[in-house]
């Protein structure tokens, strides 16, 4: 098997220093130990430890286990669809997709995990089934790494949910264009756009700066499963660490050290604006 190419490692590097798995020398930190015990993507279980300050485990757990399904959870029978959209749209909830998942969820609980309950609603049981039993893996693991699985105690605020998930998906941040149809990712400065799937597609007034969980390319590149966030939690976090590594780095990395040391010296993030209102904007 051949190694990975040096530009994927390093991206991966850049990566696990930026979520605080890595420290200055390459070294797994007590986050990174952490974060190691969950076997999602480093993103999702810096989210899923992120939540724990933010007393949200339970809703967190929940939807990272839809969105591992999110791509085959609907379905649209050819002679309704009609009653497919109209149904699934019932299900969306202010915030973004994010909050669309967890309201399928807590409505599928709520009839004890129902076949019928799917059928009725379009819902794919067997998506709806795997992530269950993801759920389940996951809370298990909380327990290992001793993670309160708790929900949040103020559930009309969805704000704590927010942030535990922009603390391990900065990465897959966008903001509007002045087009205003389309958007600019931050870290490859690439223009997508959101998926006509999505609860905030031709969303009125448009959302400023979102987050998303995936970037699918057909005739357009499209941002699927999205959420609305505010830029300044960007900056909520460890102290001192860059959160976003800028354009590719060509350099030779002779040591993880060495490479962590050219990230941290080519970093972007962001600044409030010298203006009456103090909005943030990209850097």
């Amino acid at each position: 098997m051949d190694p990975p190419p040096g530009e994927t490692l390093m991206r991966a590097l850049e990566l696990l220093y930026a979520l605080g798995a890595l420290n200055d020398r390459g070294e797994l930190t007590k986050l990174g130990r952490r974060m190691a015990e969950f076997p999602v993507d480093p993103m999702l279980s810096k989210a899923i430890i992120a939540s724990e300050d933010y007393q949200c485990t339970d809703e967190v757990l929940t939807i990272i286990a839809m969105l591992s399904e999110s791509s085959s959870l609907f379905y649209r029978p050819k002679d309704k669809k009609l009653h497919a959209d109209q149904a699934r749209q019932n299900f969306v909830r202010p915030g973004g997709d994010h909050f669309t998942l967890l309201n399928v969820w807590e409505q599928w609980a709520e009839t004890n995990y129902s076949q019928q309950f799917c059928y009725e609603q379009f819902l794919q049981f067997k998506s709806l089934s795997r992530a269950r039993d993801i759920r389940d893996q996951l809370a298990g693991l909380c327990e290992r790494v001793e993670i309160v699985v708790e929900s949040n105690p103020n559930s009309n605020d969805i704000t704590p949910v927010q942030k535990a998930i922009t603390a391990g998906y900065f990465y897959n941040t966008a903001q509007l264009q002045k087009s205003g149809d389309s958007y600019r990712t931050l870290k490859t400065n690439q223009t997508v756009y959101i998926h006509p799937s999505s609860g905030l597609f031709q969303h009125q007034p448009p959302i400023k700066t979102l987050l998303y969980y995936e970037l699918v390319m057909t005739s357009k590149s499209y941002l699927r499963q999205v959420m609305e966030i505010k830029p300044q939690w960007l900056m909520e976090g460890e102290t001192n660490r860059p959160r976003i590594i800028s354009s590719p780095l060509n350099v030779n990395f002779p040591s993880c050290s060495t490479l962590l040391q050219t990230c941290r010296s080519r970093t972007t993030g962001f600044r409030r604006q010298e203006d009456a209102k103090g909005s943030w904007c990209f850097e």
